[in-house]
């Protein structure tokens, strides 16, 4: 089985004010190491969806634009092994 080079699907909503996805997706892009990246919503609600090794990097950035909620980090080599992600 061929091993995944990002482990971790990261999911999460920011609630903030004067968000801009295509800033954070940049923002994202050029700091953390990943792909799959999903930045979408309006200038108060923005979800991210991004595959990396380093979930805490992500979520810590996130936490700087506003307020961050429901989080999700799945283990996708223990998914796809048949484990709980």
């Amino acid at each position: 089985m061929q091993e995944l080079e990002y482990r971790f699907d990261t999911q999460l909503l920011i609630d903030g004010e004067d968000l801009d996805e295509d800033e954070i997706f940049d923002y994202i892009t050029e700091h953390f190491e990943g792909d799959s990246l999903l930045a979408v919503g309006d200038d108060e609600l923005i979800k991210i969806h991004f595959h990396t090794n380093r979930p805490w990097e992500l979520l810590e950035y996130a936490a700087s634009l506003g307020d961050i909620y429901d989080i999700v980090v799945e283990n996708m080599e223990r998914q796809e092994h048949g484990l709980e992600g």
